[in-house]
């Protein structure tokens, strides 16, 4: 052990009280800056899971079309030039949603492909009548591109794969309208009413989907809907989710229609989440920041107290360096063991909120807490942590170091 961290030791011992509050703040800092972030990252992590879950990572619809406006303003040092979007026309829907498909197959990011017919329907059962939204897909497509296989929570795909006038309700629309798999309904458009069964009931956890949404063979619902060909919008899946923004920008330039990235699609909610990340963030760091102050008080106080040892030692030999080494010491012993109690705080407790039962339906479903665990939450809270207590420690320290023997002696030290 070198003599200044020694010194520091013995220095330390004689603020216990003062040192153990600080102590006390890191820990607590540290170890609710890590819980508070995993818990809001893992809620945010397992909201994004579920919407990619549903409606994939990317949706295309709606072919663009240029108008004059829009061609004019496409040439160079034209009067009319200005954004190309405000002379687009867009027409609603897919008209040849095969050779899409086909084309998109050579983008190497994409995993998934399904073509999803939709419209408004009127669904009765015996109990009420609803307006919903009816869903043709192709099954084993729409499953590339959806969790729907683990979203079954009665019945079986196994019944709508061989039933063509099999159906899948949410579960929020099959309690409102009393129905259980195997019970018959119906679905109604302007000039006809077909009838299906329930082959099974999802549950997403959205209640925007679950209420609303029915899935139908798309043999069925292009019967029911009376459309023969297109389709509404084509979802799809990729490998690399981040980069849906960009593939979706090459294949709007590239096939002529609007693709919608999830980043943009889901906007507000990631935004709700972020400001949640950083508002809990900056809330829990007033820990940190109250274990620095402490630290510079603590510091201080040893300064004053300590005048005639800091004589003692630059006579025996000790430099500026020495004693700034040695009051530096102390807080870096104070702080690796609060970071360290702190992160062990912050493992258990998030440990122990993850077992916590929550029942949640609305935004995804859930009935425990979602926690992260990621090493960069322990990285941040112990970085924030080392920057309020070694800033704190800096004055102090500088202080003690610009302190003369012959000043101390006379009593005129600064």
């Amino acid at each position: 052990m070198s003599p200044n961290l020694r010194i520091a030791l013995r220095f330390l011992t004689a603020k216990k009280r003062s040192m153990m509050l600080s102590l006390s703040c890191i820990v607590l800092g540290v170890g609710l800056f890590i819980v508070t972030q995993a818990t809001t990252t893992g809620f945010e992590g397992y909201f994004v899971k579920t919407i990619l879950g549903t409606d994939g990572a990317m949706r295309i619809q709606d072919k663009i079309q240029d108008t004059l406006r829009s061609v004019a303003g496409s040439g160079s040092g034209s009067p009319f030039a200005g954004d190309h979007r405000d002379g687009r026309k867009f027409i609603v829907g897919i008209d040849n949603p095969g050779l899409l498909t086909t084309s998109l197959h050579t983008y190497s990011n994409i995993s998934g492909i399904s073509q999803v017919l939709h419209g408004t329907v009127t669904i009765r059962s015996s109990f009420k009548d609803e307006l919903v939204q009816a869903y043709g897909i192709y099954i084993e497509d729409h499953l590339r591109v959806s969790d729907l296989a683990s979203q079954i929570v009665s019945g079986s795909l196994a019944n709508f794969r061989v039933s063509p006038s099999g159906a899948l309700l949410g579960r929020e629309m099959a309690d409102r309208m009393q129905l259980e798999v195997g019970d018959w309904f119906q679905l109604e458009t302007s000039s006809q009413i077909r009838r299906f069964r329930v082959s099974a009931i999802y549950e997403t956890g959205l209640s925007d989907i679950d209420r609303v949404r029915v899935y139908l063979n798309m043999s069925q619902a292009r019967s029911l809907l009376q459309k023969a060909t297109g389709a509404s919008y084509i979802q799809i899946n990729l490998f690399d989710k981040n980069r849906a923004r960009e593939d979706a920008a090459h294949i709007q330039d590239d096939l002529g229609y609007t693709a919608a990235a999830w980043q943009d699609r889901e906007r507000v909610w990631l935004d709700v989440f972020r400001a949640l990340r950083v508002s809990t963030m900056i809330t829990v760091s007033v820990f940190t920041l109250i274990a620095g102050l402490a630290m510079f008080s603590t510091l201080m106080m040893l300064v004053l107290e300590k005048t005639k040892d800091i004589a003692i030692l630059r006579s025996m030999g000790y430099t500026r360096q020495d004693i700034s080494r040695i009051f530096l010491w102390q807080a870096a012993i104070v702080l690796v063991i609060g970071t360290a109690c702190g992160c062990a705080l912050g493992a258990g407790s998030t440990f122990a909120v993850s077992r916590v039962p929550l029942h949640i339906r609305g935004i995804f479903s859930t009935d425990r807490f979602i926690v992260s665990w990621s090493g960069w939450h322990y990285l941040a809270a112990v970085a924030a942590a080392i920057i309020a207590v070694m800033a704190s420690s800096l004055i102090p320290a500088r202080r003690a170091a610009r302190l003369e023997p012959g000043d101390i002696v006379r009593g005129t030290a600064q």
